[in-house]
Parts: structure tokens; sequence; C-alpha cells
């Protein structure tokens, strides 16, 4: 039993250390926890959820990129205590790994015939080729990354 319990710990501190400084860890959302946008229930939707964390450790989900895109472009609106500075980090869940990766280094194809729990969504992954795959599969339009996602572009998903 002890050998179990160092093992854990091991794994568990391997994990926090693997992430750079800085960077918040993902937290699990809850079935009370909602869309701070659309107001959806978010653990019905972990194949698209995304989420936020503040530099306070705290995090919001949200059912697809597309609803997290609209909140960091105006955070103010849907958070009034809240600066897009407070964000620490972003994490989406890739379309094919489901598994939760760093939003500011995933890459979104746009404009596919796949569609999210709120209709046209930005379909997040870890590597450009996955990417590039999907679009060829499933009639993407668009290859994205986190910077040239623009307010502009999440509005034409609407």
């Amino acid at each position: 039993m002890y050998g179990l319990r160092v093992a854990i710990v091991a794994v568990l501190l391997t994990l926090t250390l693997a992430l750079p400084p800085g960077e918040a860890a993902p937290g699990k959302a809850s079935k009370t926890d909602k869309c701070p946008v659309c107001g959806m229930f978010v653990a019905k939707y972990p194949d698209f959820m995304a989420q936020v964390v503040f530099a306070d450790g705290t995090h919001l989900f949200f059912d697809g990129a597309k609803d997290m895109f609209k909140y960091y472009f105006s955070v103010k609106k849907y958070t009034a205590t809240r600066n897009m500075s407070d964000i620490a980090n972003i994490y989406v869940t890739d379309y094919y790994r489901l598994a939760l990766i760093d939003g500011k280094r995933a890459w979104y194809v746009m404009g596919s015939d796949v569609f999210g729990p709120m209709g046209n969504e930005l379909m997040p992954f870890a590597k450009k080729v996955d990417a590039m795959e999907f679009m060829k599969d499933h009639a993407g339009k668009t290859l994205l990354s986190f910077d040239e996602v623009t307010l502009d572009i999440i509005k034409r998903l609407d």
C-alpha cells in the first residue's frame, strides 16, 4: 500500500512540474457548472468542453471553443470583476484525442460539417496535421491559430 501511495504522489508531482512556470492547471467541471455565455450545463458536452483558468486558480467552463472565444473577447461583459489580463491559461478539447490541450497553441478548423452543442463550432486540434486531416474529411473551410481567431470570425459562426 505504501508503494502505491508513493507512486501516486510521484505521478501527481510529475504532472504538476510538467506545466510551464506560471501556467495554471485545468479543472474538472461539475454537473452544476454552466457556460457563462449561453447558460448550458457544460458537463453534458465533455467532447467539446473548453475552459478559462484565472491567475487566482478559479475556472470557468464553456460548452465549446466558440463560446470560450466569445468570453475571451468580451470578458467584462460576462464577468464585470475580471479582465483579459486575469486569464492565466485557456484549455480546449482536442477533437480527435478528446483531451484538454493548451488553447493558445491549438489549431482551429472553421466551417466543417461537424457541429458542436451550439451549432457551428471551431474544432480544436493540438497538431496542425490532425486539423488538416479533419478539414479534408469534414469539408473544413479555414484553419486558424489562436492568434488568428477574431471576434468577427466568432460572430460569423452564429
